[in-house]
């Protein structure tokens, strides 16, 4: 308690500002402070954290070590204090802000343009920014605060992250209808005969499906590995290959009269589709608010 006392809010708010422009009299700006006010903070600051904090370094300011070790713990207080300062009510038509959501093209499909909708209708202020990445860099984006809320199939979780289940998928085997017998799908030789198409962001990543095989004692041949679900189908056109997906992902070419959906001959587990976001945005009313919309559609 006698360390909080040599501190007091507006250096933690002036020290939040430094570290995130890194140049004082644009930190100055965002504050709507005079540039010797942060200037004289910033020597407080210096002192009480004995931290140089920011340093010269090629002709601007970098961070010192410890400087960057305050930036996340700095951003979780001033997250936690601007909760207990306002009260949780929540209006999504007066809203005006932001959310960046992480997702793979799958995850875009069955959420994004009914969430866009929703959006549209109740919250015209909020803007959604989509990116996308691998399981493992979602997962780091939210620890490192880059994004709000990830969306995807996921195994392992930090301990710093909350996750929801949102809905259990199963895999179905997609091929041109030409290339499969008049009724029914194939059998485990002839499956595996045939060359296959693979989603992933990479080659060579883990995948249920290789996974199920491998316990089996069997793998295929992969012709073609791709990052895009929406483009996969097209590839098998025409063609001898096999694709093998979550359901939702084809569900659209139910009625297609040049490919046929079937189911594989071996077991696939199912994987659950699930939300993670930070512990830090667990309480806010915004972001539940979002979280609640998205579980909602995908019911």
């Amino acid at each position: 308690m006698d360390d909080l006392r040599r501190i007091d809010l507006n250096l933690l708010l002036t020290l939040h500002a430094l570290l995130a422009e890194r140049h004082v009299s644009r930190a100055a700006l965002r504050l709507h402070r005079s540039q010797p006010a942060v200037s004289h903070a910033l020597a407080q600051l210096r002192g009480i954290f004995d931290d140089p904090l920011l340093v010269r370094r090629d002709g601007g300011l970098a961070l010192t070590s410890r400087a960057l070790e305050l930036q996340r713990p700095l951003e979780d207080a001033l997250d936690q204090l601007q909760g207990l300062l306002h009260a949780p009510a929540f209006d999504p038509r007066r809203a005006k802000r932001t959310f960046r959501i992480a997702l793979s093209d799958y995850g875009s499909r069955v959420s994004l343009p009914q969430l866009t909708r929703r959006v549209r209708e109740q919250a015209p202020g909020i803007d959604l920014a989509a990116t996308q990445a691998s399981r493992e860099a979602m997962l780091t984006q939210l620890l490192d605060g880059e994004i709000d809320l990830a969306l995807g199939v996921f195994h392992e979780f930090p301990g710093e992250l909350e996750t929801q289940t949102l809905f259990e998928e199963s895999f179905v085997c997609l091929a041109d209808r030409t290339t499969l017998p008049a009724r029914g799908g194939l059998t485990m030789a002839a499956w595996l005969a045939r060359p296959h198409v693979l989603v992933a962001m990479r080659p060579g990543a883990d995948n249920e499906i290789d996974q199920a095989l491998e316990a089996l004692g069997h793998t295929r041949r992969v012709a073609v590995t791709l990052p895009h679900w929406s483009i996969a189908p097209e590839l098998i056109a025409g063609t001898d290959l096999i694709l093998t997906v979550a359901q939702t992902a084809v569900a659209h070419l139910r009625h297609d009269r040049q490919l046929r959906r079937f189911a594989a001959p071996f077991a696939i587990p199912p994987f659950l589709f699930q939300a993670a976001w930070h512990a830090r945005r667990d309480v806010d009313p915004a972001h539940r608010w979002l979280r609640e919309q998205i579980a909602d559609i995908c019911r």
